[in-house]
């Protein structure tokens, strides 16, 4: 099935949305904006078509403008650049993506808080960030982060992905990572934390980190131990995972983990879409992968499970058990 796209007169009122909505505007840009819009009908209809549709929109990006300043035109760029992640930003911003144009914009989605969040990566790209303090912030593909600094606090708070953190020290002020679980509040100096679905990971690389989840429960977690905050309960996980640091130099160190979630460490780097079929899904997998060269992690995956790799299109690729060998 193909998928829809934008015409030149739907791209281009998004972009005069954005523009008219970052706050800098001046008479001059009122004007071209009304030239254009009268030069033909197709572009007031794409235009009314734009306003119906989005309603929160310019709210959303005077939002971007207050909390990082200067950077609207991050927004353009990101909603209009020639690739994959462009068309599914447009089509999400007029409502004919999964996600829907009005819960995309809605300010609690997750989608609308990674993008307005102060600190983020796209696909396939990891960075390195000096905070203020002088704290040392590593995020993973595909991740985003918030910061709260100031006279008397100084917290993280990971809306989406994985991040290390080199602490710098600060008596006053205890560095905290919150998630969607809990919080971790750092008594040593560096650790992991990492969003999955429906839990939160720690792993402490140096020290220890306290972990505190929103009803109350502590736990200390040393260096070298690893633990899962799950919306009741803290699990302390009995091996070391420091292993799961190594995306910082672009690998995936599995020692026994599911497939299924060794292809969701993989989805940040892969711009396509992958399924894995349920009855694989449970494989327990070891080995060292890519992550900047996802194909031929596939491949790998291919080659050591019972398990077959069809990629459709340079965008579909189906992992599913092997049929049985003829004989």
């Amino acid at each position: 099935m193909s998928q829809r796209r934008l015409d030149p007169s739907a791209e281009a009122a998004i972009d005069w949305m954005v523009r008219l909505s970052s706050g800098n505007t001046d008479a001059q840009l009122h004007s071209d904006f009304s030239q254009w819009l009268g030069s033909d009908p197709a572009h007031a209809q794409a235009w009314a078509r734009l306003q119906e549709r989005l309603g929160g929109a310019c709210q959303t990006v005077r939002n971007f403008e207050r909390r990082a300043p200067g950077h609207t035109g991050e927004v353009r760029q990101l909603l209009l650049q020639p690739n994959g992640s462009r068309r599914e930003l447009l089509r999400a911003f007029v409502g004919i993506g999964v996600l829907g144009g009005g819960l995309w914009l809605g300010a609690r989605s997750e989608v609308g808080e990674a993008l307005l969040a102060d600190l983020r990566t796209a696909k396939g790209e990891r960075r390195d960030f000096t905070l203020a303090d002088g704290s040392r912030l590593s995020l993973n593909a595909g991740s985003a982060v918030d910061l709260q600094f100031d006279g008397h606090q100084r917290l993280l708070i990971l809306r989406q992905g994985d991040l290390i953190i080199q602490v710098a020290a600060d008596p006053q002020r205890p560095l905290r990572v919150r998630s969607a679980q809990g919080e971790m509040r750092a008594l040593g100096t560096r650790f992991l934390v990492s969003q999955e679905a429906e839990a939160t990971r720690l792993v402490v690389l140096e020290h220890s980190v306290r972990a505190r989840l929103f009803n109350g429960s502590e736990l200390d977690v040393q260096e070298g131990q690893a633990a899962l905050l799950h919306g009741e309960r803290i699990e302390a996980l009995g091996n070391d995972e420091r292993q799961r640091a190594d995306w910082l130099s672009g690998r995936l160190n599995v020692l026994d983990d599911s497939l299924e979630s060794v292809v969701e460490a993989l989805r940040p780097y892969y711009r396509g879409f992958v399924r894995v079929e349920p009855e694989v899904r449970g494989l327990r997998v070891q080995g060292v992968f890519p992550l900047d060269e996802p194909q031929r992690a596939f491949a790998a995956l291919a080659e050591t499970l019972p398990v077959k790799v069809d990629q459709y299109s340079p965008w579909l690729t189906l992992i599913r058990a092997k049929t049985p060998l003829q004989k």
